[in-house]
């Protein structure tokens, strides 16, 4: 598996931590960085586990190096097949909207054996744009979290041949993977970076994989697709051109029954009427992850139809779900009635729209060609 850079800003992850002033370039201005998390070993009870594939958090832009690595860690259930469930900061506090280091977690999996009371810590680091491995430019550029990569990272990219050098080469034809009959993976996006030259008529030479995320069946249809391209004429070298497909969908563990969690003396009927549909707006690192989820939350309800005293009960696979649930339920209305109700429940479903076609292509930042 390639060790891609996946980087994460410590603000992104809500943390409240203290950041050094930027340390600045030649031409003052601030250095930018690629800020990210290395996750450490997992203990449950105790004990060390395995992990069949632990996924390290997307990348994030930042500025400056801090002096002191931040960590932050998160507790967890394994279930049976050896995936993470109730994943939660371990102070118990919300990761909030952004981060991905609770979703990467999510995606990762385990030796199988269900197992309680595991945890696990991520440490921020960060690498300056000029000495940040190129692998892992290439990884954000791919799914860039936080803007656009920076020209300094572009320009590490693109160093070496002459494929950038004007006048720049155009696509005659551009081939594309049938992506609707690659393997994808689950949580993951994954992507392939081919590199080529081109002989004197425009046809690619020499082609071979960079860089990727070792989706073999991706690799060898990208591969095939820019071998299949065409462009105008005169020999070039130093050509690259990737290809990504989405994340397959990870859907959410089975919910339990509503009824299970209604609250004793409950005066609420089964189904509230509310004014408008629940706006469930998908939390964007989970989203871009294509992972799914639920959440179950208890509340009451005011004469008025106003919505009061709402509980989270339960929230898989993480916590992140059911903070978002109690946010959407308490920002709700409900029909008015004579005398309200108590003892309401909810289950808040976090679902990807199903895709027709399951893989889409994009190119970074707008560029054809590195």
């Amino acid at each position: 598996m390639l060790k891609t850079g996946v980087f994460l800003g410590l603000l992104a992850m809500g943390m409240d931590v203290s950041m050094p002033p930027p340390r600045f370039a030649p031409d003052g201005q601030p250095t930018r960085t690629l800020l990210g998390w290395m996750p450490g070993e997992v203990q449950c009870d105790g004990a060390q586990v395995g992990h069949v594939m632990l996924r390290r958090p997307l990348g994030e832009l930042g500025f400056g190096v801090p002096t002191k690595a931040p960590s932050i860690s998160f507790t967890f259930e394994i279930d049976a097949a050896g995936r993470p469930l109730s994943i939660a900061r371990d102070n118990g506090a919300s990761t909030g909207f952004s981060g991905d280091a609770a979703p990467a977690l999510a995606a990762s999996r385990f030796a199988a054996g269900a197992r309680k009371n595991c945890r696990i810590a991520y440490v921020a680091h960060a690498v300056p744009l000029g000495d940040a491995p190129i692998e892992d430019l290439v990884s954000y550029s791919i799914t860039p979290t936080s803007g656009r990569l920076p020209k300094e990272g572009w320009d590490r990219i693109k160093a070496g041949g002459d494929c950038t050098a004007a006048p720049y080469p155009q696509p005659l034809l551009r081939a594309f993977p049938d992506f609707d009959k690659l393997p994808g993976t689950p949580g993951v996006r994954d992507w392939s970076l081919v590199a080529y030259d081109t002989d004197g008529k425009g046809a690619p030479v020499g082609l071979k994989t960079l860089f990727g995320t070792g989706n073999k069946a991706l690799d060898a249809a990208a591969r095939k697709a820019v071998g299949d391209s065409r462009f105008t004429g005169g020999a070039r070298t130093g050509c690259r051109y990737p290809y990504w497909k989405a994340p397959e969908i990870l859907a959410a563990p089975p919910a339990p029954a509503e009824e299970s969690a209604r609250p004793a003396g409950s005066n609420c009927p089964a189904k509230t009427r509310w004014n408008r549909p629940l706006a469930t707006q998908f939390l964007e690192p989970w989203r871009r992850r294509s992972i799914e989820g639920w959440a179950i939350v208890t509340y009451d309800i005011a004469p008025w139809g106003g919505v009061g005293n709402v509980k989270i009960v339960a929230a898989q696979p993480a916590a992140d779900f059911g903070h978002a649930a109690q946010t959407i339920v308490q920002n709700a209305s409900a029909a008015p009635s004579p005398q309200g109700a108590t003892g309401c429940v909810e289950t808040v479903r976090f679902a990807m729209g199903r895709r027709t076609a399951p893989a889409m292509i994009e190119e970074p930042g707008g560029v054809e060609i590195f």
